[in-house]
């Protein structure tokens, strides 16, 4: 199967490899795409819309996998290692990497807290964010109900991905 992507037909391992990662762990969502038929997309906007869509039909069961597939905002050092690229390097742009030991103490408590009472980790596109302002996010968030806060993580995914599909696209050409 052949996709077409900015004018350029490419086979279903080359969207994959190209797009496969733009959502965390889950290139499910770029093969769905592929094997409908679809990725013939003369925008990276149009292409987000055909990823989107494929998230919104998934379901909350799958919807939820995604949620988890996404790392803890300011993990251990060791954590760290097993991060994407792409999560490294967003998490370090913004500064996750050099809390304060006091920081460090409260995003984990946080984190574990966030995580026992909705089911996933706190998900937050953190580009051109500041340490302490996802710290007062999780802050705020972690006290939400979970149909919000669900809505809430997934539309940072959404956020996220978009983010590196539009990089991805423009990697491109």
């Amino acid at each position: 199967m052949r996709a077409k992507v900015a004018d350029k037909a490419l086979t279903e391992a080359a969207f994959l490899r190209r797009y496969g990662g733009v959502y965390e762990h889950s290139p499910w969502i770029a093969r769905a795409v592929s094997s409908r038929g679809g990725g013939a997309a003369d925008s990276w906007q149009e292409l987000d819309a055909q990823l989107r869509a494929v998230i919104d039909e998934a379901g909350e069961p799958r919807q939820l996998e995604l949620l988890n597939a996404h790392p803890q905002l300011a993990c251990a050092p060791a954590a760290r290692e097993q991060l994407t690229a792409a999560s490294k390097r967003e998490q370090s742009g913004a500064g996750l990497d050099q809390c304060s030991p006091a920081e460090f103490e409260e995003f984990q408590r946080l984190n574990r807290r966030y995580r026992e009472r909705f089911g996933f980790p706190f998900i937050m596109a953190v580009a051109g964010c500041e340490r302490a302002a996802i710290l007062e996010a999780l802050r705020e968030r972690v006290g939400r109900a979970r149909p919000e806060e669900f809505d809430e993580a997934l539309q940072q995914v959404l956020m996220i991905g978009r983010l590196r599909l539009r990089e991805a696209w423009h990697e491109q050409r």
